[in-house]
């Protein structure tokens, strides 16, 4: 404790230096918070992909549909437990800057497949009577300032016209990074209203829940099989490909955030680390009157080092207690990630990084103090 106060005199000796060195770690961990955050949402469908589901696809394209009829084939299937479909909406809130998930589910087998939401009964109940209610994530509703009960207009691109929805049921996530940001509408309501022989009972795509995940790999291939050669031949993926194949059309997001976080850790060592010789610089009288005195190396090592750790530190936790609170404040980006969330373990890693970095910047000016001579640090006085 007696070693405390030297430590702290010495760090705000100059003290605009380590205010804008301790504010170089706070904007990088910060930048750091927000690349994890964005990173998550990009992989969010990967990352929460179940490993006994299957996306069944049109071949040709995902936006090319596929008969209601395979429901039953599917079904017939030995090895897969149950099957849903769904198709895209495409529909506009208000305005075309509202984007936000609008699925068409099949609600009598939509839960079973996606056990992971949770929805209250007696809102689930609401939501089967009625044809036009719909069911909005917690997420979604928060945004909107939707409440049970409320009337919500669409204006469909996919399905022209206008229409109006009762909301029934806000559902939840399991998990903190389940996505809460879908709206959910009845099948059936839309179906009936295709005015074409063609665009009527088909679906967008089907989702698959196996009996085993080991069968994954076997059963997509069976079930591209069983629909070979026919005018709507199938690809069959298991969720989390598809995820990251979703995901992939955006860029190559994560290699992306991975080289500008290494070049601003890499930017942050380098000015650290020339902070960190330019303080040991001033001070080679009064490290050599330490040494002299009887210190030894080793304590004027950790001594210099114990400086550049401590700012290190401070500087991290700030960072990442602002890009935390940032997320506490709502989602900035209006809807336009699916997730705006930073967990307890990213936190964690960036304040080891943050750590590491003190540590890395301040040993060669640290091992340069303990092998100082004092002879010759006392002549240049």
């Amino acid at each position: 404790m007696k070693y405390l106060r030297l430590l702290r005199v010495n760090l705000f000796r100059k003290k605009v230096r380590t205010l804008l060195t301790l504010g170089s770690f706070a904007v990088a961990m910060f930048l750091f918070g927000l690349l994890v955050i964005i990173r998550l949402a990009f992989n969010q469908g990967v990352e929460v992909a179940g490993a006994d589901r299957l996306i069944v696809t049109n071949r040709m394209s995902l936006i090319q549909p596929l008969p209601l009829s395979y429901d039953q084939r599917l079904s017939a299937m030995s090895g897969i437990r149950d099957v849903t479909h769904v198709s895209w909406f495409g529909g506009v809130y208000q305005d075309e800057r509202n984007f936000f998930p609008q699925f068409v589910i099949d609600p009598s087998t939509w839960r079973q497949v996606y056990g992971e939401y949770r929805i209250p009964a007696d809102q689930w109940k609401a939501f089967l009577g009625d044809r036009q209610g719909v069911i909005a994530g917690r997420g979604l509703a928060a945004r909107f300032g939707w409440t049970v009960g409320d009337r919500i207009p669409i204006r469909g691109t996919i399905y022209p016209g206008s229409w109006e929805f009762n909301l029934r049921g806000i559902y939840d996530g399991s998990k903190d990074t389940d996505d809460t940001s879908q709206l959910w509408i009845h099948y059936n309501y839309i179906n009936e209203s295709r005015t074409t022989r063609y665009a009527r009972n088909m679906v967008g795509w089907y989702v698959v829940r196996l009996d085993s995940p080991d069968r994954a790999v076997t059963m997509a291939k069976q079930i591209d099989g069983a629909f070979a050669n026919s005018p709507w031949e199938t690809k069959t993926d298991t969720e989390k490909a598809f995820a990251a194949g979703f995901a992939k059309q955006m860029g190559n997001i994560e290699f992306l955030i991975l080289s500008i976080g290494g070049v601003v850790f890499f930017t942050l060592l380098l000015v650290t680390g020339n902070t960190m010789a330019i303080t040991v610089r001033e001070r080679t009288a009064e490290l050599a009157i330490l040494k002299a005195i009887g210190y030894s190396e080793r304590f004027v090592l950790l001594y210099v080092m114990a400086e550049s750790v401590v700012i290190a530190l401070a500087g991290g936790l700030m960072g990442v207690a602002l890009a935390k609170l940032l997320t506490l404040g709502g989602d900035p980006t209006h809807g336009l990630l699916p997730l705006f969330y930073l967990p307890a373990a990213d936190m964690a890693l960036g304040i080891g990084l943050a750590l590491a970095v003190g540590v890395l910047a301040g040993l060669l000016p640290a091992l340069a103090a303990s092998r100082l001579k004092v002879v010759d640090a006392l002549r240049r006085i």
